[in-house]
């Protein structure tokens, strides 16, 4: 994160030095919480234990303190209210590095060792498609809030049928598939790439040429430069693009590297020349804050939640508690770290239980209000489907960062990919 970041010192002063898993004092009157969580069921054995891991090290630690804000704050709002079923909530904290080996030895311990009842969190991708047939050995439910790889659901729960894994995260649909039916009412025909080097990056630019070249036929790529993890001099990349005259610039970069690259970018006078700008994970908090009013204007940003979406009483009033409790406005992995916490309330209460095969049939085809508004878990590959805002930035005085200004939401149903997920009508752009 930018200057503005809040570094683990400072997170932990703010919720107390020791454990995370104090339950909190009485909550306010007057204040609105996701709704149908509250109804009384038969007596389940407590604490219910939640372990969860964000990458809490490194250049992407600020992911896993705004992951932490967001899970904290559901486990204090429950357990002021009673906690799930009568019993406390407690959440335990790991640091799942960027590795496969640390994320499965840390679900490991939450199980074996801690007796965790259900799994959250994950920022890897990679870290994720590992994890899927270990929680299956296991037997947890992992509700995972950030990695966001379609073959996690479509491979390992749809066709692999390993039901421990959901996802409440929007998954690269948006990235690719959105961005193209954004891009489609754009002059801009040419268009370019720099993108993450790796699976990420490859996925999304692959599914927004098809999608894009689906919905217009004229459109060209021209050129694509793709940065190894850790990049910190992007002036190669920017030159190969400025190169190629391009009309439009799509690129899935993200936190601290996005931050490098608009700099950079800036500084080389590619924005002045490259008039349609698309960043998929621009309206990540992290970077927001971190570019502040050096993210230029009339740049299409998205991401997989964003604090002023949807215009409603659940989120305003979220909104302004996150705020008032971290002097942070919400990044999309707290509003995902929060809602995970509320969707165990919720599918343990309907179930009536804490056993993993009751809370997967409570869950599957489940209806969550939630901050980001409405989720509907889909049975066949548990993806948690809901709606985010693409937007245009621009400036407003009420805030230190560059906002959206002009605003489009499409339908998921649109660009999600369908099952049986291959085959025609599987992907967008559909008929």
């Amino acid at each position: 994160m930018g200057k503005k970041g809040m570094n683990r010192r400072q997170f932990l002063k703010l919720t107390g030095a020791g454990s995370l898993v104090a339950a909190a004092g009485a909550m306010g009157g007057g204040i609105s919480f996701p709704s149908g969580l509250w109804a009384a069921t038969p007596k389940i054995q407590g604490p219910i234990k939640i372990g969860y891991q964000a990458v809490l090290s490194g250049t992407l630690a600020g992911y896993g303190e705004f992951h932490k804000m967001g899970a904290v704050m559901a486990m204090e709002e429950i357990n002021a209210k009673g906690g799930i079923a009568g019993q406390k909530v407690e959440v335990e904290f790991r640091d799942s590095t960027l590795k496969a080996d640390e994320a499965i030895k840390n679900a490991r311990y939450f199980v074996d060792s801690w007796g965790a009842d259900f799994l959250a969190g994950i920022d890897s991708s990679g870290q994720a498609l590992a994890l899927a047939p270990v929680m299956a050995q296991l037997d947890r439910v992992l509700m995972v809030t950030h990695g966001a790889t379609e073959k996690l659901t479509e491979d390992f729960v749809y066709r692999k049928g390993i039901k421990q894994i959901f996802r409440n995260c929007m998954p690269v649909y948006n990235d690719g598939h959105a961005a193209a039916f954004i891009a489609k009412d754009f002059p801009a025909v040419k268009w370019s790439t720099v993108s993450p080097k790796y699976e990420y990056g490859f996925t999304c630019w692959k599914m927004f040429q098809e999608s894009l070249k689906g919905l217009k036929p004229s459109a060209q790529f021209v050129a694509e430069s793709f940065a190894p993890f850790g990049t910190t001099d992007f002036r190669s990349h920017i030159n190969t693009i400025m190169d190629a005259r391009p009309d439009g610039l799509y690129s899935t970069e993200w936190a601290g590297e996005l931050i490098t690259f608009v700099k950079q970018a800036k500084e080389a006078g590619l924005f002045e020349k490259v008039k349609y700008v698309m960043f998929p994970v621009g309206a990540a908090m992290d970077v927001l804050e971190g570019l502040g009013k050096e993210m230029p204007d009339n740049i299409w940003i998205s991401g997989r939640y964003y604090f002023q979406y949807p215009n409603s009483q659940t989120n305003g009033e979220w909104v302004a508690r996150f705020h008032k409790r971290w002097k942070h406005y919400p990044a999309y992995v707290s509003e995902t770290g929060y809602s995970a916490i509320y969707a165990f309330k919720q599918a343990v209460e309907k179930a009536g239980s804490k056993d993993t095969k009751a809370v997967i049939a409570a869950l599957e085809g489940m209806e969550q209000n939630s901050p980001a508004g409405k989720r509907v878990f889909r049975k066949e590959d548990h993806q948690a489907i809901y709606e985010v805002p693409w937007g245009k930035t621009k400036s407003d005085p009420k805030y230190p960062f560059k906002v959206m200004g002009e605003m489009k939401v499409l339908p998921a149903k649109e660009y999600f990919n369908r099952p049986p997920f291959e085959g025609p009508g599987a992907t967008p752009p559909f008929k």
